[in-house]
């Protein structure tokens, strides 16, 4: 996990705010526009492999492809060096995408259970993702996860 004040070019890293399978997800100052984004590290101990480095920069360039109100832009795509101050640095492959305000399921729910008309919105949400894996978004060579 990178710490708070940790740079990523001009992407100044300010909290860890999740993580998943294919990455590490940071609040970050975008220090060139003073805006705030989400940054999308590759774990260090997986950025070694060639197939999953591939993976994310085929992920970068799908996510540029998309324009849907329901899906985060992409600014920006990195690679640099990040030192911890002492005499190890980790290369980092890093995604810079539209930070978005929300919260999970997991945390809605614990406010209670979900009212008819927000579960048919979420599931119409849902809905237009899967149309990100529709036949023609396949034929570009695109795959979902559960696909593999």
């Amino acid at each position: 996990m990178l710490a708070a004040g940790v740079k990523l070019g001009p992407y100044e890293i300010q909290a860890a705010i999740g993580s998943g399978g294919m990455g590490d997800v940071y609040r970050a100052l975008d220090t060139r526009l003073d805006r705030i984004v989400a940054i999308k590290v590759l774990p260090t101990h997986i950025a070694s492999d060639p197939h999953v480095r591939e993976r994310f920069h085929r992920e970068a360039r799908t996510i540029s492809q998309l324009s849907n109100s329901q899906i985060c832009a992409l600014h920006d795509i990195g690679d640099t060096v990040v030192s911890d101050g002492a005499s190890t640095a980790e290369p980092v492959s890093f995604l810079v995408l539209e930070y978005l305000e929300g919260q999970t399921l997991a945390e809605r729910l614990r406010h209670g259970p979900l009212r008819v008309a927000e579960a048919l919105e979420m599931t119409r949400l849902r809905h237009c993702g899967a149309r990100a894996r529709s036949p023609a978004w396949r034929r570009r060579g695109n795959r979902h996860r559960a696909d593999r």
